[in-house]
């Protein structure tokens, strides 16, 4: 055989090796679907978006991102991953909560703190967050990949307010949760829980006359603009999860189940970078776009007449949960205070 042939022939076995190979990593790739309950830019939109820059800087398989409404609402895309038609999903424990009632502990007001440090500290090191929580959402078919916080829970209505005698006769807006409405009843509110959908129409035309998200959520949804009196209450943070279907992610080989976990921390750790400063960063757009908005935060002495309701939610709470709640909110304190003790 010359060397021509030779050659020839040593082309055409790497040219079909070459195909081989690519039909393999064909079979082996796979388009992965990830929906989350917010709009473009958002920090759920950008978590979902570094998790899905790192899979498919790192490996073969691709994400299709969902935003909020192309799939339907935070409660169909919660139904379309159980179900297995979505395999990741970004939902917060306001609306988990219905699913697994122990995720409502994030609506217990005055539990968490508002800085940002404390915060942080206590999702990166929390018992309850990093371990308790696997468990229960794994109990109904979910993986839990990443908890993390979005920022500072405001209110916003229709007037100023800065007790909870001028939250009496309002209706304010509570996602689908038991234990945010018992919230809002503690503080002297009507709760009206509303799919988010519908929410800027029933503050335009008064059917609501408030609501709570972060500072961020309220400029990007354009709630300022209906809702012009922001209040500060200091009761919380917005917080939410990143999770899996459980029958997909066990199917997954050693590599792809470390590469989700390894693109999971990687998104976490951008988007706490995100957050901070993006409230003040929103807030100076809403007074920017509005001359009608007003900014209250409330003082020690007036947080505390908020505070004081505290104890009867957290009551609310062990009644819906029974002694697994009441255990993990316990550990939840022991968390907090070493956290805080630090």
């Amino acid at each position: 055989m010359n060397s021509l042939s030779k050659f020839r022939k040593l082309a055409g076995i790497s040219a079909m090796a070459f195909a081989a190979m690519t039909a393999a990593n064909s079979i082996s790739a796979a388009e992965w679907r990830y929906a989350h309950e917010e709009y473009e830019g958002d920090v759920q939109d950008v978590f979902a978006y570094k998790f899905k820059e790192y899979v498919e800087e790192n490996s073969e398989h691709s994400v299709k991102v969902y935003r909020f409404g192309e799939l339907g609402e935070s409660d169909d895309i919660m139904e379309q991953t159980q179900a297995g038609i979505l395999n990741f999903v970004n939902q917060s424990p306001g609306f988990t909560g219905s699913l697994i009632p122990e995720a409502q502990i994030f609506f217990i007001p005055y539990l968490l703190p508002t800085d940002m440090d404390t915060v942080v500290k206590f999702f990166n090191q929390s018992k309850a967050i990093n371990e308790d929580f696997p468990e229960l959402y794994s109990e109904n078919g979910l993986e839990l990949l990443k908890m993390y916080p979005e920022g500072e829970m405001v209110v916003t209505l229709d007037e100023k307010a800065t007790s909870p005698e001028d939250f009496n006769n309002k209706k304010i807006r509570v996602m689908t949760n038991p234990l945010l409405s018992e919230t809002y009843d503690a503080f002297g509110a009507t709760p009206t829980p509303l799919p988010w959908g519908e929410v800027y129409g029933a503050l335009q035309t008064n059917m609501i006359q408030g609501q709570e998200n972060p500072i961020f959520w309220i400029e990007s949804g354009g709630l300022y603009e209906v809702s012009p009196n922001l209040i500060f209450t200091g009761h919380g943070w917005f917080t939410t999860a990143m999770m899996a279907n459980q029958d997909f992610y066990n199917g997954l080989s050693d590599d792809d189940k470390q590469l989700v976990r390894d693109a999971s921390d990687h998104a976490y750790e951008e988007i706490l970078e995100h957050i901070d400063g993006l409230a003040d960063e929103a807030l100076a757009k809403i007074q920017e776009g509005s001359d009608e908005v007003t900014v209250t935060r409330l003082n020690e002495e007036q947080i505390e007449t908020f505070r004081q309701r505290a104890p009867q939610v957290e009551a609310k709470f062990i009644e819906m949960t029974g002694d697994r709640g009441k255990e993990l909110l316990e550990q939840f304190k022991a968390d907090l205070e070493a956290v805080q003790g630090e």
